[in-house]
């Protein structure tokens, strides 16, 4: 047996290589918006020289403003208008690109997001959590989008406007542009020292997994919720939730205040650069003999240094999104680096349909505790095999086994003849029909539901199917019958009727291999014994693998296999079993016994078998 692994499990690049390559795949509307998002910045400087001139043609004729070149003045203010003007036609030409990259971007990453989801094994899915990997589907991947359409101009900006705005301070005289610049240098360096630094990087990566944390409790006490209620429990007492949001709030207030000394000298500085051009200017001032000149360079540097407080607030906000969207790319990064299933070199197709477990051992956790061990059986095809035993045994491991939802630590299950591991993943899934304990019905209509197991089935095979499943009735009494949207408008169906659905879809896939993990657990006695029914027309020929708690549903099955404690105990027909006088003989007594329990009035429960 040979298996290559995914190429989609690689190494991927870190930081702002990764987001720039994120944005590259849309490169031409990516540079597009970069290079109109940089002249925009360029522009906006446009009406600050046009004031400066105004300012210089003025005083170059005071107090006589009869002087004046009225032309020229109307000139410059359409210079103004024109740069303001060119600026908002240059930064929406820039969002627009950006955005059409942003949105086709968005799309890929979550197609692929979900595309790789549904290729790694279903343990990634239970050991992560679906609250965290909710957050990285809707938040995280969303800020990627926001960062292509918004940060990537404002980047761009916020790196050419500094450069500009130094040309600028240096162009019209350089004496005051030094002071200015210096103290641009001490605001760049209080901004690294906040943003820069590893700690910084260290700190915002432990805010996104706690947040992810808080995130994955929220939803596991929402889901709980009727629980929490029932019982009369708080959010305190729900430990794991109470617990996660104690860690977010004792990591992100510390963090927080750590800011708040370099926080504010920075803003203190950046929005009174104008005290380091003061000095300047009296040092100018004392050795000048040009005063208008003078004077109309001190007042332009006076008007145009407090504009350097938006460009370099401009920047920090971009350090400060591009750290929080990194550590968001780095938590898809990490799933997306989760190694798919691994798929045949040489792919076969079984022979048959009928299954073996060959001394099977499996561990969630690596090795380190055995859910099964040793395991070995046959499943005949057209037979209807159950697998019984006490909670906790591993039935529901078998059953996740079968359609290769987890890989086997040691041995093989086969499935006519041909190791799981040989047969694609697409063939296998045509191949094995399911309906587990835990039923998920999407917010859709009824029809749709059903049509999930197969999404050519006619209408006449939708309702046929939901005719052997039993639940035709029920459906044709809700508001809009098998166009009814399940979830909406007061449209809840109860824990039976959504087996039944579960049910349907799966008679409707018509595979070969049907596992049923305690697929009758919701049915009332009387709907239990229609599905066994509709179960022994519809399945005929099929390998049906049926895993039970309430042994009567299983009692015509061809074999029964006991599991305890990961192992196989016996197994054989029912009465065969029974008479055998081992565990499922004492497993059937002790059923018998209690479903002829009753409770007194006293509170005490009496047999009366």
């Amino acid at each position: 047996m040979e298996t290559e692994k995914s190429s989609s499990a690689k190494p991927y690049k870190t930081g702002m290589a990764r987001l720039l390559e994120l944005a590259a795949t849309k490169k031409p509307l990516v540079a597009g918006a970069v290079v109109l998002s940089s002249l925009a910045s360029v522009a906006s400087f446009i009406p600050h020289i046009a004031i400066y001139l105004v300012i210089r043609e003025v005083l170059s004729v005071w107090p006589d403003k009869s002087g004046l070149d009225t032309g020229t003045m109307i000139r410059y203010g359409w210079l103004a208008f024109g740069g303001v003007a060119l600026n908002i036609l240059l930064y929406f030409g820039a969002l627009v690109c950006s955005h059409l990259a942003a949105f086709g971007t968005l799309y890929e990453l979550k197609v692929n997001f979900a595309s790789h989801l549904a290729k790694v094994p279903l343990g990634l899915h239970v050991v992560i959590g679906s609250g965290k990997l909710r957050k990285i589907m809707d938040e995280n991947i969303e800020k990627v989008e926001g960062f292509i359409a918004h940060q990537l101009p404002d980047m761009a900006a916020a790196f050419v406007a500094p450069v500009v705005m130094t040309v600028i301070l240096l162009a019209v005289d350089w004496r005051f542009g030094i002071g200015a610049l210096l103290g641009v240098v001490i605001a760049f360096i209080l901004q690294m020292s906040m943003y820069g630094n590893e700690a910084s990087r260290t700190m915002m990566s432990q805010y996104q997994t706690a947040l992810e944390d808080m995130n994955n409790a929220t939803v596991e006490y929402i889901r709980g919720i009727s629980v929490v209620k029932a019982f009369g429990q708080t959010v305190y007492s729900f430990r794991r939730l109470h617990n996660t949001i104690k860690a977010y709030t004792n990591m992100v207030l510390p963090y927080t205040f750590s800011w708040e000394n370099t926080f504010t000298s920075f803003s203190t500085l950046i929005n009174n650069i104008y005290l380091f051009i003061i000095p300047v200017g009296i040092f100018v001032g004392m050795r000048t003999t040009d005063y208008p000149k003078f004077a109309a360079t001190l007042i332009f540097y006076l008007i145009f240094v407090p504009s350097i407080a938006s460009i370099l607030m401009k920047v920090m906000y971009v350090n400060s999104n591009s750290m929080q969207i990194l550590g968001g790319v780095a938590a898809m990064d990490r799933i997306l680096s989760e190694e798919e299933l691994a798929q045949p070199q040489s792919p076969q197709m079984p022979k048959g349909h009928g299954i073996e477990f060959k001394d099977v051992t499996f561990s969630y956790d690596k090795g380190e505790t055995e859910a099964l061990s040793g395991i070995s059986f046959t499943a005949k095809q057209g037979q209807v095999t159950a697998i019984v035993g006490p909670s906790g045994g591993g039935k529901s491991t078998i059953a996740h086994l079968i359609p290769r939802f987890f890989d086997v630590a040691n041995g093989s299950i086969l499935l006519g003849d041909v190791d799981l591991r040989d047969i694609p993943s697409s063939s296998l899934m045509e191949k094995v029909s399911f309906v587990f304990q835990d039923v998920f019905l999407f917010k859709q209509s009824v029809r749709d539901n059903i049509r999930m197991g197969n999404g050519e089935a006619t209408e006449e095979q939708v309702i046929a199917a939901a005719k052997a499943a039993r639940c035709h009735d029920f459906i044709m009494k809700l508001p809009r019958g098998y166009d009814t949207v399940i979830g909406t408008k007061g449209v809840h169906l109860s824990g039976g009727e959504k087996q039944r659905i579960a049910i349907a879809r799966a008679i409707i896939k018509d595979a070969p291999v049907v596992v049923l993990d305690e697929a009758t657990a919701f049915a009332d006695p009387e709907n239990e014994h229609l599905i066994q029914k509709a179960f022994e027309t519809l399945m005929t020929g099929k390998t049906v693998v049926i895993i039970a708690h309430r042994l009567s549903t299983i009692r015509s099955a061809d074999k029964i296999v006991v599991i305890e404690n990961g192992r196989v105990a016996e197994e054989g027909s029912h009465d065969d079993l029974v008479s055998r006088g081992g565990r499922y003989s004492a497993m059937w007594s002790t059923y018998n016994e209690t479903a002829s329990w009753q409770i007194k009035r006293e509170g005490r429960v009496e047999s009366h078998a």
